[in-house]
Formats: structure tokens, sequence, C-alpha cells
């Protein structure tokens, strides 16, 4: 049995990504890949590193492209999302890698896309652990709409959510500095993404509370711990092609022990393939899940400011977009989790 897939906006990062992982799932058969501003193209040229696929050409995105497939996975800018999935049957199963559907408050949206709320989607993160009980992978189970995270709020919530669901770190107080690869700003020409500019240079950016990504990881939170939680998060753009790596920190609650915080994410995260919490003293690094599905944590006390420290490291194209994608559309389907995917980095 196959599954026919289209990917929209294939001519990206994200849909770069989704061909190569979708060429090394067994289940999956590529049908439609398209595209605006490349239309006429070939996947040899915009896509090289998936030579399977060489001689697709990139067609319009439109629902008459997209329509014939079981699955369409859209990596599109937001709102241009919406626009697609209100034409498509509610037999397609769509996959969203953009913003569209991630968030469940209409005012948040409107705050920081200025744009009107399309509505929510079942939210792709399978391993969030849940207030109400159980994790969010339950939620996708035949699910035929799902909203994929963003990548900075993929290695946030994982980070802090089991924490916070246990009570263990005060959700008023958290703060998160990330460090952030360049192909998280998509693959459109921008001058300050110029190899000029990044090569031997960082800069923040988002600052002051307005990254976007900022009420969705606070949405998660509060679904972790059915409290609300507030965030200041600063992402710092680093020459590095991918890669999130995440300090987090936070104020100890009283039942805080580091002990205790340790038993916490084995029990959250002990049996899941994609997150790994590293033993005591070692450190996530983005060069060890280079490529992979895989999400590393580690865990330490910072004594002398008296703050839990949770760090994590992802890729961003791969568990931050596309893998977890994959990752979604197998338990939509009843497929194992981990087919088509890996937690195994490329060294060095």
């Amino acid at each position: 049995m196959t599954i026919q897939v289209a990917v929209a906006g294939a001519s990206g990062y994200v849909g770069g990504e989704l061909l190569r992982l979708i060429a090394g799932h067994p289940m999956l058969d590529l049908g439609a890949v398209t595209g605006h501003s490349n239309v006429g193209e070939t996947l040899a040229t915009l896509q090289p590193h998936v030579p399977e696929f060489a001689d697709r050409v990139i067609v319009e995105t439109t629902a008459e492209n997209l329509v014939g497939h079981e699955v369409v996975f859209l990596a599109l800018p937001h709102t241009k999302s919406a626009e697609i999935a209100q034409q498509l049957p509610a037999h397609v199963m769509i996959i969203d890698c953009g913003a569209d559907f991630r968030l469940e408050d209409s005012a948040n949206w409107e705050k920081y896309y200025q744009t009107t709320h399309a509505g929510s989607w079942p939210y792709g993160l399978p391993e969030l652990t849940l207030a109400s009980g159980g994790k969010q992978r339950d939620q996708l189970r035949q699910a035929k709409r799902i909203a994929i995270p963003g990548c900075n709020v993929m290695a946030v919530t994982l980070a802090l959510a089991p924490a916070l669901q246990a009570g263990l770190i005060e959700g008023a107080d958290l703060v998160s500095v990330l460090s952030v690869g360049t192909s998280g700003a998509g693959k459109a020409s921008s001058p300050d993404l110029r190899a000029s500019e990044v090569l031997g240079s960082a800069r923040a950016y988002g600052v002051g509370g307005t990254h976007r990504h900022t009420p969705e990881i606070e949405q998660n939170l509060r679904l972790a711990s059915g409290k609300s939680a507030t965030i200041a998060m600063t992402p710092v753009l680093v020459p590095m092609s991918r890669g999130i790596l995440a300090v987090n920190t936070a104020k100890p609650s009283s039942l805080f022990s580091l002990e205790r915080l340790r038993d916490v994410y084995q029990a959250a995260y002990g049996d899941e393939v994609f997150v790994q919490v590293l033993p005591e003293g070692q450190l996530p690094r983005t060069a060890s899940v280079l490529g992979s599905n895989n999400a590393q944590i580690s865990l330490a006390f910072d004594e002398h400011a008296g703050r839990v420290v949770v760090v994590s490291a992802i890729d961003n194209l791969v568990k931050g977009t596309a893998g977890t994608a994959i990752q979604a559309l197998n338990i939509a389907l009843g497929l194992t989790e981990e087919i088509g995917l890996t937690a195994i980095g490329v060294a060095p």
C-alpha cells in the first residue's frame, strides 16, 4: 500500500526537507509539487539534494493541482495555507507546516499576524504532555487536519512542558534565549541573510515579546500545566544553516528538587523515540541532531541564581517542522510512528 502525497511550497527549505523525508519513506508516493515564482522549473534545479525527484516540475499552487492526493503538505507563508485549505475537500488530509491554524485564540492571532484568524486544527506535537492527561498524539489519530508547530516553539515546549505540568517551576517567569540557524527564516532572498551579513556575526531579532512564536509557546505551556504561563523569548540568529539551541530558565517552585526534575523528564520522555534526555553533565549540541528528528534535552539547577535551566537542541527543519509533519502523518494514518524518520544525527 502506498499513499499519494503532494507538497505545496516544494521549492523552499521546508518543502525541500519534506521531499527528502518523503523519498526515504516506504509508504509515501510523491505526486504534485507546487510553487509560485518557480513554476516550470524542475526539482533538479531547486532541490538537487533529492535526486530521486530531479525530473519533477513545479506547478502552480492551486486546489485543482492538489485535490487528487490523499495527503497534502502545505509549506506556505502564513495566510496562504488557509486560502488553499478551504478549497480542498474534507476527505483530503492536510498537514500545514505554516502558522495559519496553530493558535486557538483569535485575539492572539490578530495581534501577532494582523490578519483574520482562520481557526485552529489539531496541534501536531505528539510528545506534548497534557494537563488533562495523556499526550497530544492522542488528538492526532485519524485526524484529517493537522497544524505543525513553529520550530522555536518545538524547542521551548519540549524543554519546559514536563516541569510545568509537574508543578516544579513557576509559569509566571519563564525566559528562553534561542540560537537559531538561518534556514529558519526561509529561502526567500533577504539582504540581512546574505553570507557577508551572517558569517562572523550574531544578532537578536523578534525582541520585546514581538516574536510570533510567543503566544504559541504560552498556549502549549497552558495545555501542559492547566495554568497560564508567561515567557520572555529572544531568538538570536547565528551563522549556521540549521539548528536551534534553546536555553530556558525558570524559577523553581516549592516542590522542586533536581532529582525530582530528572524523574519527571524520564517519565515524560523515557519511552519517546524522538526525545532524548541526556545524562547529568552532558549538554545538547545542534550538531548532534543535524538531519534527525531527535530532540536533545539537559537539566540543571543554578544554585547561585536560584533558577532551573533546561537546554534543548533540535534541527529546525526536521524535528522543528518537516520531520514532525511526517511523524504526525504516521500517527494519523495508524502507521508506525517512526517510519521514514531517524533519531540518528550527522557528525561531524
